[in-house]
């Protein structure tokens, strides 16, 4: 990935944060049938390995499981808040307008040795897990113990697991950091006049990162 020193976070709590706000994201494998790319959602484990692990799991009849049984190389590419920035906001409009429109935006890569795992126990840890994380914010969260064991029995039967142990985690995080600082309080501003919630949450990120580095 491309990264500009303005935008590089090598903070590994802040770019484990984005993966678990943000948990489906686009598994890329390239191996003997080309590439593959299918959005799926991951659980992250950075207790485990080295570095963490991200495990998730593929419906059965997807040929990217088998990708990655054959040895594919593995890219996951999480990512979070996004919001278009106009040049109107810039101070620097008003004083030369050689400005341009551009794009604001948070993402994590990871990269890994990849493995594809059939184990029935595996895959009801994993579901559960995935579970748990997507319903705890819930008033009465759902668990997989709520559906009857044979027909989840059965659904377990029809997908594959995904273990990557993180071998490398990068992440970008572009919020109009290279800017001058009139041009960032616009940006900021800007944005935080629009009710939206990406936006709101937009201008939260340009008003932590933004400042104090400028072009």
């Amino acid at each position: 990935m491309y990264e500009p020193s303005h935008f590089k976070v090598e903070d590994r709590d802040a770019l484990h944060e984005v993966i678990r706000a943000n948990p489906l994201a686009t598994l890329v494998t390239a191996g003997e049938g080309g590439l593959l790319a299918n959005p799926v959602p991951f659980v992250l484990h950075p207790e485990l390995g080295e570095q963490g692990i991200l495990r998730a799991h593929l419906a059965r009849p997807n040929p990217q499981w088998r990708a990655i049984a054959a040895g594919a190389e593995t890219l996951v590419v999480f990512t979070g808040v996004e919001r278009y920035i106009t040049p109107a906001w810039y101070a620097a409009k008003r004083e030369h307008g050689k400005v341009v429109p551009t794009w604001n935006y948070v993402t994590v890569q990871v990269r890994g040795p990849a493995r594809a795992i059939e184990d029935s126990e595996w895959l009801m840890a994993q579901l559960e897990s995935l579970t748990r994380q997507q319903e705890a914010p819930r008033a009465e969260p759902w668990s997989v113990s709520d559906a009857p064991a044979p027909f989840i029995a059965a659904q377990t039967r029809g997908i594959v697991g995904i273990e990557i142990e993180i071998a490398a985690i990068v992440g970008k995080f572009k919020l109009s950091q290279n800017r001058q600082e009139a041009d960032k309080l616009g940006v900021l501003n800007g944005l935080s006049a629009d009710p939206e919630s990406e936006s709101q949450a937009m201008a939260g990120l340009v008003k932590a990162y933004g400042f104090g580095r400028s072009a």
